[in-house]
């Protein structure tokens, strides 16, 4: 189901990249982690409210919780050594 989640959200967001984490392994309380150039400029709220509106399906029915951070490429280049993600 990460995958699906990581696919849902590169697809629906400009020039994405996300990371989705299970760090409960329960697969109902996850974290993403979305990177986009698109986020340029907009508000936080704005950024989250288009993850979360394409993941809505989602979280309707399989996911109980979701983190979530999000991330201009030029500040995931200054924040990214706060996460233990593989990065390209």
């Amino acid at each position: 189901m990460l995958d699906e989640l990581k696919y849902t959200i590169e697809k629906a967001i400009p020039g994405a990249t996300a990371y989705i984490l299970d760090p409960y392994r329960d697969g109902q309380h996850l974290q993403a982690v979305v990177v986009s150039e698109s986020f340029d400029g907009q508000p936080l709220i704005k950024q989250h409210r288009a993850v979360m509106s394409a993941l809505s399906a989602h979280l309707k029915e399989k996911v109980h919780a979701m983190g979530l951070k999000t991330f201009t490429p030029e500040k995931w280049n200054q924040e990214k050594h706060q996460y233990n993600l593989e990065t390209e």
